[in-house]
Formats: C-alpha cells, sequence, structure tokens
C-alpha cells in the first residue's frame, strides 16, 4: 500500500499537533506500506526520526491555485499512491487520481464564524467543503460531537464517518516539573506567585474575556476572605497586540497588575506552566477536542472547563464544568477548585485516568485499518495486534 499524507500545515497549532504524533505512531505501527510526506526536509525535522519506508516529498506550490491543485496531484500519480490523507480542511482537495481520507477536527468556519466575509464567499466555502466531504472516501472525526456535527451540517451518513480521538503531545508526559524547571519560570517569565492558568488560542470563541471577568470576581471573593493575597492569572496564546479587546476587559474589571499576558510559549516551559498553576481554566465556546484540558490533567492540575461541544467528552468526570456564559459560575468553579482541598485531590487523580484514555497509539491502530479499507487491501495485510477481533 502506498499513502501520501499531507503534512504542510505542520506549523500550525492544534493541526500541527496531529500530524506529528499521527505520523510518529504510524512510523512505530506500519513497516510494510510505503508513506509519502508531502510537505518538504524542514516540517519533517519536527516529527523526529521514521524508518525507512517513509519518504519526503518537498512540494513548495501555492495552496488553493490552480497550479498549486495540478502539482499536488502529479505527485500522487508519480508515486502511484493508493490513497491520501489530508489531515485538515484548511485545503480543499480537487483533482485527485486516487481516494482520499480527510481529518476534520471541528466546523467552526460554520458556527462563529458565519458573519465573516460577503454571502457569496460563504457560500462558495460552504459549497467546496461539502464537496470534499462527499467525495472522501472515508472522514476521521477528532470526536463524537464532531461527528454530529458533520451530521447535522453536511448530512454525511454515519458508516462513512469513523471516529479517532485526538491525544496529546508526548512531550507533556514527561513527568512533573523540577525544582530547576520551576526557577527557570521565575527568572525568565518572573514567575514566582500562585496562578490559574489559560493556555491556548486567542479568539472569539475561546471565551477569555469571560475568563478576565470572572478573575476580577473571584479575586473580590478571596479578598473578603483574605486568601490568596498574591494570586494572577496567567494567558499564554496568541500575540494580545491583536486582541485590544483583553486589555480593556482587564482596565475595566480593575486586575491590571493582576493578569499576564505571556503570549506563545514553547512546549518545554508550557509543561511547567501547567505542571505550577493551581488551577487551570477553559471554558471555550466551541472546541472540535479541547487538547488544552487534557494537557493540565497529565501534570495533575485540576481544570474548570465549559459543559458544551467536545469537551464533557474528552475530560469525564476529571474536570468541574460550567456554563461558558456565566461568569460568576465560572468563577464560583474556580473559588471552589482553589479552596477545596479533597475536591482538589479527587480532580488529579481523575485527570491522570483520564488522560490514559487517548493515546496516539490507538488513534494511529484505527488510522491503519482505515488506510487498508480505503485502499482494499486485506486487513491479514496488518499487524497481528493491529487487526479488529
Amino acid at each position: 500500500m502506498k499513502v501520501a499524507i499531507d503534512i504542510r500545515p505542520i506549523h500550525d497549532f492544534g493541526v500541527g499537533t496531529y500530524i506529528r504524533n499521527i505520523v510518529r505512531a504510524l512510523g512505530r505501527l506500519d513497516h510494510r506500506s510505503e508513506y509519502f510526506l508531502i510537505g518538504g526536509r524542514d516540517r519533517v525535522r519536527e516529527i523526529g526520526k521514521l524508518p525507512d519506508n517513509f519518504h519526503i516529498v518537498p512540494f513548495t506550490a501555492i495552496d488553493g491555485t490552480a497550479r498549486g491543485y495540478l502539482a499536488f496531484a502529479k505527485v500522487l500519480r508519480h508515486y502511484a499512491c493508493d490513497l491520501v490523507h489530508i489531515p485538515h480542511m484548511s485545503w480543499t482537495p480537487l483533482y485527485l487520481p486516487c481516494k482520499y481520507v480527510i481529518t476534520v477536527h471541528d466546523l467552526l468556519d460554520f458556527m462563529y464564524r458565519t458573519h465573516n466575509g460577503n454571502g457569496l464567499r460563504r457560500s462558495a466555502h460552504r459549497y467546496m467543503t461539502a464537496r470534499a466531504l462527499t467525495n472522501a472516501a472515508r472522514i476521521l472525526a477528532v470526536s463524537h460531537f464532531t461527528k454530529m456535527d458533520l451530521q447535522r451540517l453536511f448530512h454525511i451518513p454515519d458508516e462513512r464517518i469513523e471516529v479517532v480521538y485526538n491525544a496529546i503531545d508526548e512531550r507533556f508526559l514527561r513527568g512533573h516539573a523540577s525544582e530547576a524547571d520551576r526557577q527557570l519560570i521565575a527568572e525568565r517569565y518572573q514567575c514566582n506567585y500562585p496562578f490559574i492558568l489559560y493556555a491556548g488560542r486567542i479568539s472569539p470563541h475561546k471565551n477569555v474575556v469571560r475568563i478576565i471577568e470572572a478573575f476580577s470576581a473571584l479575586k473580590t471573593e478571596l479578598d473578603k476572605e483574605q486568601k490568596f493575597p498574591e494570586l494572577k492569572l496567567i494567558i499564554i496564546g496568541d500575540e494580545v497586540s491583536r486582541h485590544p479587546d483583553l486589555r480593556r476587559t482587564v482596565i475595566k474589571s480593575g486586575v491590571q497588575n493582576d493578569v499576564r499576558f505571556l503570549g506563545f510559549v514553547p512546549i518545554e516551559v508550557l509543561r511547567i506552566f501547567y505542571d505550577a498553576a493551581k488551577v487551570f481554566v477553559f471554558p471555550s465556546l466551541y472546541e472540535g477536542f479541547g487538547l488544552p484540558p487534557l494537557e493540565a490533567m497529565s501534570h495533575g492540575t485540576p481544570v474548570v472547563t465549559a459543559n458544551t461541544s467536545s469537551l464533557p467528552e474528552v475530560v469525564g468526570n476529571a474536570a468541574v464544568l460550567v456554563n461558558p456564559e456565566n461568569v460568576f459560575e465560572i468563577m464560583r468553579a474556580l473559588h471552589r477548585v482553589l479552596v477545596d482541598q479533597p475536591l482538589r485531590e479527587r480532580l488529579k487523580q481523575r485527570g491522570y485516568e483520564q488522560v490514559q484514555r487517548f493515546s496516539w497509539e490507538a488513534s494511529g491502530e484505527r488510522v491503519l485499518r482505515v488506510y487498508h479499507e480505503v485502499a482494499g487491501e486485506p486487513i491479514e495485510a496488518l499487524e497481528p495486534s493491529i487487526r479488529p477481533a
């Protein structure tokens, strides 16, 4: 079996995590098929060492142009690929000479962004997406919630959608932060106080404005009780200069001295912040999967998250769930998790157990079975441990 994988968006935040870890898992599981990673050597460097049946295909054609589509199809014909995996929906597959599998991470473009751009552009985008989904040999949804969205919005038959969960990057599984790690964030980021943490993209559906408002109310409550006087809110994500509404909310809420925006930090540093945080807060309005709560749980950090979209499916009973549109409900949950030590211990233990439910090895096995089904390869060609019972 010859499989091509489009790895061009590997530098993107969530999609990049997916590509790196699925390719690594396939590299551990499948030494028989040939894989062609379309995108270039600089992108493969992030994945690490792969077995000899994985080949790098440099590709620099511009996405979305006729020349780009034809060049991509030419690569697939040149290597006589049986199928190609498009692990994202930022590029619509057209004119492909073989079957394709597409991964859908979320349908945010058709939820919270439906009023962006003119009506003609929105209609064209929806038409192209519907065409890509309809023509796919199989669709991989990262959660049952995303699968239901696909069925509801695009009427995709149940049997054509396979749920293959995400999992956290293996770098978050390297144990707790050491004293030297904590000293690093104290010196480099001047972080030597208790803090609540948010990490992720900063966009309207992430609900960061309400996090700030809930934190302001929490500080008022804690001041009355004379608890956690040094408590801060740390926000790790995009460059905050592109989101002036957040600065305005901080000033309006009177927490200028207690909220810090750190922008992007590398995973090796982010894991230290996860480990040191008192609580991780993630009341997102919409998530196709939602990795950050699991990343925090892997470090034993209690999580407060939303009771909407895929998040209850991902966190199970290992987090405190809140209505993300209710600032005071978010505040009360944060307060409870901060001061209730037995609850903290329960969440810590449940979080460790919940993280174990998701693994890239298991997801890689499911993806590999889908490849074989789509390519018409016999299941017996799979390693014995991967074959379905």
